[in-house]
This record gives C-alpha cells, sequence and structure tokens, in this order.
C-alpha cells in the first residue's frame, strides 16, 4: 500500500488560549485509493480537521503531512493536489450549470482541449448534462451536491476531502452520490468524508471518530461496531403507544440508546445487563425481546456515553390540550403552479390531533411548497389548506397563532444574539411583560442555551442552531408544530434529544407535521404521505409502505427500500425515465 495520504501526528489545534482545544493530539492515517469516515457529534472537530488537511490552518502542535508535504512548510503544494468541498460550497445561484463550471476552471486554469474534455467527463459523470442551462439556484439539493463535486474534481485532486456532502440530500441522491465516490476510488483518488449519517460511516473503509476535540476511535467501523455485539435488541409486541414505550426504556437503568423501528423497539443495552420486561415498561400483556445484528450507529452512541433518555423538560412544561377528535391539518387539493411549472398537483390529506404525519420525497418533489401552503406562508393556485378550522385563505393570520414553524434553512437573525432572537419572537408572538420573561427563561433552561446567550445566532454550531429555532417556534406553546427538516445536518445525539421532545409534545396532543430525508426518522411518524413529482405517490404508515414493496427477494425493507422502490415504481408505471 505503500505511505499514507495524510499522516495525523499528535495534532493540536486551539482558537482562543482559554478555550478547550478544538483538536487535541489527534493520531492516524488516511491511507491511498480508500475512503476515511470522519464522523462525531457537533463541534467535535471534524471540520477542523478537514481544513488543517487543505493547508488553509496549520496546527498548533503535531504535524500533518499530506502526499509527502508537510502543511506547515508548503501549503500551496497541498492545495495543488487537493480537491475540498466544504459543508456549504460556494456555487453561485444565479449562474448557470456551465456557467459555474467555466468559473471554476477558471480558477484552476483549466483551459483549452483539456478544459472542454474535462467538462464533458464530469457532466456525464454527474448526469448534469441535459441541464447545463439551468441557474444553480433552481437545481434540486442533490443536483447541487453534484454539481459542487464536479467543481471540486475539476483539477483531477489526488486527495477529495467532502464535508458532509449529503446534508439534506434525499435517499436517491446519497445513493447517487456514493455511486459516483465509489467510481473515484476505482480511479485512485483518495477521499475523506465527513459525515451525520452512520448509515455511510459503515460504508467506508476506515473511520476516525471525534468528541469534543478528542480521537475516540481510528480504525474499520466493524471494530467499533464489534463493541456493542450481543447488547442490542428488538422488542417486539409493542400494541401500546409506541412513543411512550421507548420512553419509558430510555429511562430504564441499563439501557443505553433506544430508537423505534417499525413496530419495533431497538435498543442498546450495558454490558451484562437484562431487557427491562413489561411491567418495567408499563405494558399490558408480554413481550419479546430478540437480539439482532449491531449497528455502527449503536456503537457510536455507546462510545459517547448513551443516547440523552427519553425525558423531555419541555413537554412537562406544557399544558395538556384537548380536542373534539376532528382533523386539526386538511389539505383538499391543493396545487401550486409558477407559470407553466406545476410544483404540487392537487394534494389531499387530513391530520388528527396528536398525530406525526411525515412528508417524505426526493428534493424538488414539492414537500416544502406543500408544507408552506399549510402554514399560510404561500396561497395555493387551486384547493384550500385549514388548520384547528381555519380557513388559511380567509383567516391566515388567526391560524398562524396556532401554528409553530421551523423552517428548513435556518430562518433566524443571524446578526441578533441567542438571547435578542428569544426576546424578538417571544414580542412576535405577543408575549409581553413578565409572560415574555418567563418564557424566555423557561426555553433557555430547556434547550440549555445559558452558555451561548451573547453568542450571535450565526456563530452558533448545527446543533444549537436548531435548538434556538425549535425554542423559538414553541414561545408561544402553539397547537400545531410544522418542523421542515428539523435534524438535516445535526449529529444523532441531537436528534434523539430533538425527537424526545417532539415525542413528549405529542403525549400533550400537539399535532406535527414534518419532512425528513433521515428515514429512521420517519420511523417515528404515525403516518407518511410520499410526495413524487408535485404528486401524493403513496399514503400510509410507515410498515404499510414497507408492507407495499415486501418480496421474497426483499423480505424485511427497511423504510429507505420503500421510498427508493415505490418512486421506481411510479416513474415506471409512468413510463418516466428514470
Amino acid at each position: 500500500m505503500g505511505t499514507p495520504m495524510v499522516v495525523i501526528d499528535g495534532v493540536e489545534k486551539r482558537f482562543s488560549p482559554e478555550a478547550r482545544p478544538a483538536l487535541n493530539g489527534i493520531t492516524g492515517t488516511v491511507e491511498r485509493g480508500r475512503i476515511t469516515g470522519l464522523v462525531g457529534p457537533d463541534g467535535a472537530g471534524k471540520t477542523t480537521l478537514l481544513r488543517l488537511m487543505t493547508g488553509l490552518m496549520t496546527p498548533d502542535r503535531g504535524a500533518l503531512i499530506v502526499d509527502g508535504v508537510d502543511s506547515r512548510e508548503d501549503s500551496a503544494a497541498i492545495q495543488e493536489i487537493i480537491g475540498y468541498m466544504p459543508q456549504r460550497f460556494g456555487l453561485y445561484e444565479d449562474l448557470t450549470v456551465i456557467e459555474n463550471l467555466s468559473l471554476y476552471a477558471d480558477l484552476r486554469a483549466v483551459v483549452g482541449a483539456a478544459r472542454e474534455e474535462t467538462f464533458a467527463e464530469l457532466l456525464a459523470f454527474t448526469a448534469l448534462g441535459p441541464f447545463t442551462d439551468r441557474l444553480a439556484g433552481a437545481l434540486s439539493g442533490g443536483m447541487k451536491q453534484k454539481l459542487g463535486l464536479a467543481c471540486t474534481l475539476l483539477s483531477k485532486p489526488r486527495l477529495l476531502l467532502l464535508d458532509e456532502p449529503s446534508v439534506g440530500v434525499d435517499p436517491i441522491s446519497r445513493r447517487e452520490l456514493w455511486r459516483m465516490v465509489d467510481a473515484l476510488i476505482d480511479d485512485g483518488i483518495t477521499v475523506v468524508w465527513s459525515s451525520a449519517y452512520l448509515d455511510e460511516a459503515e460504508q467506508c473503509d476506515d473511520v476516525l471518530l471525534l468528541n469534543e476535540g478528542e480521537l475516540l476511535f481510528f480504525g474499520p467501523p466493524e471494530d467499533l461496531t464489534h463493541r456493542v455485539a450481543g447488547r442490542t435488541y428488538h422488542i417486539r409486541g409493542v400494541d401500546d403507544d409506541r412513543r411512550m414505550v421507548l420512553s419509558r426504556a430510555l429511562n430504564q437503568d441499563g439501557v443505553v440508546d433506544g430508537v423505534l423501528q417499525g413496530q419495533n423497539i431497538r435498543l442498546v443495552l450495558q454490558e451484562g445487563r437484562q431487557v427491562p420486561d413489561a411491567a418495567a415498561l408499563g405494558v399490558a400483556g408480554s413481550l419479546r425481546a430478540v437480539e439482532v445484528a449491531p449497528r455502527f450507529e449503536d456503537a457510536f452512541v455507546d462510545i459517547l456515553g448513551g443516547g440523552p433518555g427519553g425525558t423531555s423538560v419541555l413537554a412537562d412544561r406544557i399544558k395538556a390540550l384537548r380536542g373534539d377528535g376532528g382533523p386539526v391539518i386538511e389539505a383538499e387539493g391543493l396545487t401550486k403552479r409558477f407559470g407553466s411549472f406545476t410544483a404540487v398537483s392537487d394534494v389531499s390529506f387530513s391530520i388528527r390531533m396528536g398525530e406525526v404525519f411525515g412528508l417524505l420525497g426526493p428534493n424538488g418533489a414539492g414537500k416544502s411548497t406543500t408544507f408552506k401552503m399549510l402554514c399560510g406562508l404561500m396561497q395555493p393556485t387551486l384547493g384550500g389548506a385549514r388548520v384547528v378550522g381555519l380557513d388559511l385563505k380567509t383567516a391566515p393570520g388567526r391560524a398562524r397563532a396556532h401554528i409553530g414553524y421551523m423552517a428548513q434553512k435556518f430562518s433566524l437573525y443571524g446578526n441578533l444574539s441567542v438571547l435578542q432572537n428569544l426576546r424578538f419572537f417571544a414580542g412576535v408572538y405577543g408575549l409581553t411583560g413578565r409572560a415574555r420573561r418567563v418564557q424566555v427563561e423557561r426555553m433557555i433552561e430547556t434547550f440549555a442555551l445559558k452558555s451561548h446567550l451573547s453568542v450571535s445566532a450565526d456563530d452558533l454550531p448545527l446543533g444549537f442552531k436548531q435548538r434556538l429555532a425549535l425554542s423559538c417556534a414553541l414561545m408561544h406553546e402553539p397547537e400545531v408544530l410544522f418542523l421542515d427538516e428539523p435534524t438535516s445536518g445535526v449529529d444523532p445525539i441531537t436528534r434523539r434529544e430533538f425527537w424526545a421532545h417532539i415525542n413528549a409534545l405529542v403525549e400533550k396532543g400537539v399535532t406535527i407535521m414534518v419532512t425528513t430525508h433521515f428515514m429512521d426518522e420517519a420511523e417515528y411518524c404515525d403516518r407518511l404521505a410520499l410526495i413524487y413529482r408535485g404528486r401524493e405517490i403513496a399514503t400510509g404508515a410507515p410498515q404499510d409502505l414497507k408492507a407495499r414493496v415486501r418480496t421474497e427477494t426483499r423480505p424485511d425493507p427497511t423504510l429507505e427500500d420503500a421510498f427508493i422502490a415505490l418512486i421506481e415504481d411510479f416513474d415506471a408505471r409512468q413510463k418516466v425515465p428514470a
């Protein structure tokens, strides 16, 4: 195999003398012609390590060698052989696909015949050939990431650094990105892939697991997964409220982690501990505990000390709602056209009080447009929507008073501090005087924001940005909560914390509508609607959608399997090219 592509030797990096190190004595290697995963919670140091590999920063202590070049001595030489795609890749949204490629080719001095040849290769490789005249801002999330990757590959790098390239990307586009990266490995390119998706970490050859600047694990992912062998179980036969049973299980001694998987509850136990019985979980009747194969995510949560538990301080402070049993959210023939383009066509469903309803679909399918019409942020071309019985056309202001909304893209005021944002949104929702002070303090305590109050929202770690956005959406204790990809890009621990709050809010009668690209999150929904090409192509409980695609060769499909199979089946029936 020869010398490694990257040698990391005792690397330390601080951004201020009084703060803890962003990286503290990190040692590891990136082997040539392999995919090395970089995983860890928000603030672990992943992006800092990637930037050190680019030569954009140098370590305070230790050494970082890239292809034999010390980053302290010749960072320019390193930058000649790498391709770096940061979290927010700098595409110019008012330029077309080909104009973006041309700009980056100019910056990389790719000219003449080599330029035309490279463009042809990359457009074919990314399947962007038919879209060269489309503005980058009009591309779907997956297509934007493909264009970003194409721009990064213009200089034919030997080392490709990808900082969470699949954040906000649907499962189909994620699979396409992985196929593209696998092809790059076949061409001899070395890849470092930072990711918040732990199923992606399982596909890497090696993994560097960071937490708070410390290296917790380095090696093949299966070596870490083996750590929890014999400690992962499905609890089957749960006929009661799955979310409540999961919450009770997470609060049992000896339970490290737990998530919903279809009709089952998946638990990770401490060494030597027994699965909680039905009585401990407050379940009438009997349950079956079946040992299942461990996953990398199980070991990840275990090595970090376990998940956040099943108790939500937030929900404990919110009064239970009462309803008459009728629908809380109703969509009737919702249609939205932008000129000749139909973004959403004839979508209809209703959502009951205390239900979690999920909207799934590929990037650009029409989910966010549907979402905005139901929030009263966008008027439909045809059809209508009601929230708590109020028509969003005739009484949008009254309806929005009952709604909490957390946007897909962080939509708070970045130049205001955390405290200023909290106070501002409390005022927007009509809270004044003592009520405003009490609610702001309650959100600060609930979401552990005290140490960040003076930090501007733009400078917060992603996990804290999402906490702040959720706290602002809940400031007025709404009856209906709209969450548009609320955990996109955040780590699994933070996602579990969010869902502990969401599950507990539902128990208080709050009705929740959510979009997500995390199929494991979609398992928490009572029902799902799959939106594709602006149309509602499937609706049902998660287990019902999986049952629709079950075959002899696929006897136990995942929700991701169902997502992809239902879309492929729709395309086949419509005779639309994939």
